[in-house]
């Protein structure tokens, strides 16, 4: 393993075969993780018709595998020094696909959300421990490649997950949205069984273990992540539930950072959070889950709600985000020995930021061909941001401490995700219902276009064969209010849209703050 995680133009170092095939079996956990929960929100409906259950109790089918999954995450470092690097990543790949196959096999809405727990327990472990893996098993001339592929697997699984999962859903029924994780499972588990090296467990750390810190993490990260699932749909905090679980989660993670910062030997070393890059690293992290989580939610709705779009014609839409980083993401590491690192991030910051800027003039005329655009823009942007962001924020981090970095900056990268998406549920609300109030205000039946509008959905109707105008005028009213509705939610969408390039400008000034790169001579003296 490498004593510590550096990054600049250093010279590039011998790696075998076998490590490669590591790096890539991991990093096809990723995918797979991050896929699994995009497809499923894209079948959701098709889901929870299948098995009888009601909105509120559908929406659940997600929740219980963000949940499971972001508990587990910190906790991954940790349990692979207790278990081994290899007996963990292979029990957990192998329980995945297990628990994938049951969920395809679920019967009722309770053995689905059960189901879904376990599923998000053994894919919330994939994630972390591929980005262990890279800068734990490659030496440093080689990190930036391995956080390449890592990256592609984290920023296209999202970006095709609404493609795959509608195409499915609708081809072959919802059970493949669960049965299309087997094969990459399979290969996954083939490759890191054949690769990955023996190592002797250490039951001893359990006898040792911050079990304080860890129950404390595991409620706080359990009950915050429920209140940013269910907050808007129970109406935030006029509910007694969402009230009662906020403050849980509030009090279980200051007793969870208390404890931390207290331990001799904790689980997740918070402590890292004082090191210059690392802490800017992490906010930007965050930010950045906010608009790539949040912008992957924003369009969907847009397109399903205002264009009627299916998800299959939805997912093929997004995967302009993703399509491009394809090409772009491998060239990364060879612009990042010829470039500083922090003008990369800082480029992909301002071309993801204004993607979104770009959407900002938002009508109802807006379909595929108009966001194809600033699709590839943002996807060029994220392309270019991701692994040297990644590679900036671990430089001169020793490997001892490899699964604590990971662990924090994938969880606050998740975090920042459900944060967002979960503002942005409220943010449209409150957007939609000002703009009709401003619309309406211009809008009454003493003003002459307005007269003229009626008239016209009046005689529309009639025209259809609706002899009655008495009725006709009525149909005539509320369809202008619908589609006074329909104006103010695409002007909400062009708000959000706004919110989420100035949260990237927010990001960019995160990074401001980043030390130049490691030399070649060592790591960071931060």
């Amino acid at each position: 393993m490498t004593g510590a995680i550096v990054t600049g133009p250093v010279v590039a170092e011998s790696v075998p075969l076998r490590t490669w095939l590591a790096v890539v079996g991991a990093t096809l956990g990723t995918f797979m993780a991050v896929l699994n929960i995009q497809i499923v929100s894209a079948s959701l409906d098709e889901i929870r018709g299948a098995l009888g259950a009601g909105i509120d109790d559908g929406a659940w089918i997600s929740t219980a595998y963000l949940v499971a999954e972001i508990v587990v995450i910190p906790l991954s470092g940790w349990l692979s020094r207790v278990f081994s690097v290899r007996r963990y990543l292979i029990a957990n790949a192998a329980l995945f696909v297990l628990f994938s196959v049951a969920c395809g096999l679920a019967r009722d809405i309770d053995q689905m959300i059960a189901l879904r727990v376990l599923q998000g327990l053994c894919g919330g472990v994939l994630i972390p421990m591929a980005f262990t893996l890279v800068i734990t098993l490659l030496p440093p001339g080689r990190q930036p490649v391995g956080l390449a592929i890592f990256a592609m697997a984290a920023t296209f699984a999202p970006a095709i997950g609404p493609t795959v999962g509608g195409w499915l859903s609708e081809n072959w029924g919802w059970q493949y949205v669960f049965f299309v994780n087997i094969g990459p499972g399979l290969a996954m588990i083939g490759l890191l069984w054949f690769t990955l090296a023996r190592e002797p467990m250490q039951l001893g750390l359990l006898r040792r273990g911050d079990w304080g810190g860890i129950a404390a993490m595991a409620i706080g990260l359990a009950a915050l992540e429920i209140v940013l699932e269910e907050g808007n749909r129970e109406d935030w905090f006029d509910s007694g539930f969402i009230l009662r679980t906020a403050a849980i989660a509030a009090l279980a993670l200051s007793a969870f950072v208390w404890i931390e910062l207290r331990s001799a030997h904790p689980f997740l070393n918070l402590r890292l959070l004082r090191r210059r890059n690392f802490g800017a690293g992490v906010a930007a992290m965050f930010l950045l889950g906010v608009a790539l989580y949040g912008s992957i939610y924003m369009l969907p709705l847009y397109l399903g709600r205002v264009q009627g779009y299916n998800a299959e014609q939805i997912g093929f839409v997004l995967a302009w985000t993703g399509l491009p980083q394809l090409l772009l993401i491998p060239l990364v590491p060879w612009l990042m020995r010829r470039f500083d690192p922090r003008w990369l991030v800082a480029t992909g910051l301002v071309l993801f930021a204004g993607s979104n800027f770009m959407n900002v003039d938002l009508t109802a005329d807006v379909g595929a061909d108009q966001l194809l655009l600033p699709n590839v823009v943002r996807a060029v942007g994220q392309a270019l941001l991701m692994t040297p962001l990644t590679a900036l924020a671990v430089s001169g981090i020793a490997a001892a401490d490899a699964g604590s970095a990971s662990g924090l900056l994938n969880v606050t990268r998740n975090l920042g995700g459900a944060i967002g998406i979960a503002l942005l549920q409220t943010f449209l609300d409150e957007r939609q219902r000002f703009h009709v109030a401003r619309v309406g205000e211009q809008l009454s039946v003493f003003d002459e276009p307005t007269r003229l509008r009626l008239d016209a959905l009046v005689q529309q109707f009639v025209d259809h064969g609706l002899s009655d105008r008495l009725l006709a005028g009525r149909k005539a009213i509320a369809a202008l209010a619908d589609s006074v509705q329909q104006q103010a939610y695409v002007m909400a969408v062009a708000d959000a849209f706004y919110a989420l390039g100035a949260t990237l400008v927010l990001a960019l000034l995160a990074t401001v703050v980043l030390r130049r790169p490691a030399t070649p001579a060592g790591a960071v003296g931060e």
